[in-house]
């Protein structure tokens, strides 16, 4: 997975006045849990744009002012209810050996038949939690779409999981094919490829009661 990192300075002090100065001067108050002692920090709003405005997943790198990083992952995030501006971002400490859950973006990739001839994709989970060694946690989930009908579901047990592990039960549904109105195309053709396949067989099992047996 791909890693941000984000320059920050150490905060002595954590009151509620403190704090509102560094919104003022455009700064957001950050703490990194998960070590033996939380770590208060502020960082410029705009370095966290990459992070936090955009569909993809990060770790994160906090560089601090006297020389020592934190690798961590974003835990949870505060906005303003009317101006969406960051208000504080909690991150948590992740460790080399140690597992960690993550939220993971799903990518549907393919062309389903069922969506081609009319049917309509329905993305039931957009993320999906996975539980790995921060070293194995993958960019994204690639959920291959090519094979599903109308009708058809994708499960959570249709996903390899080799170096993580997806926290879903395997009857968890990704996505689906939904019929629509302009999906009767689809299913007629799949009933004209059922019947030519009897067909087929049943010309088969005709040609060999009719063969002559050999003397």
């Amino acid at each position: 997975m791909k890693s941000i990192t984000i320059n920050g300075l150490k905060r002595e002090s954590v009151g509620k006045v403190a704090t509102k100065a560094l919104r003022n001067a455009g700064q957001v108050p950050c703490v990194v849990y998960g070590g033996e002692t939380p770590i208060h920090f502020a960082a410029d709003e705009i370095a966290f744009k990459n992070l936090v405005y955009t569909p993809d997943v990060h770790t994160v790198v906090v560089a601090l002012e006297d020389g020592s990083k934190v690798e961590c992952i974003l835990q949870d995030i505060q906005f303003h209810p009317v101006t969406d501006r960051i208000l504080h971002i909690d991150f948590y400490q992740i460790y080399d050996d140690k597992p960690v859950m993550m939220e993971i973006p799903v990518r549907i990739v393919g062309n389903s038949r069922g969506v081609r001839n009319g049917g309509v994709l329905r993305i039931v989970n957009r993320k999906l939690r996975v539980k790995a060694l921060p070293k194995d946690l993958p960019d994204f989930i690639e959920a291959d779409i090519t094979e599903m009908k109308i009708g058809n579901k994708m499960y959570i047990g249709a996903i390899a999981q080799e170096k993580f592990k997806i926290m879903h039960g395997e009857n968890t549904v990704i996505c689906q094919v939904r019929t629509s109105r302009t999906a009767i195309a689809d299913l007629e053709e799949e009933e004209e490829e059922t019947e030519g396949e009897e067909g087929t067989e049943a010309a088969a099992e005709a040609e060999t009661a009719e063969a002559p047996a050999e003397e």
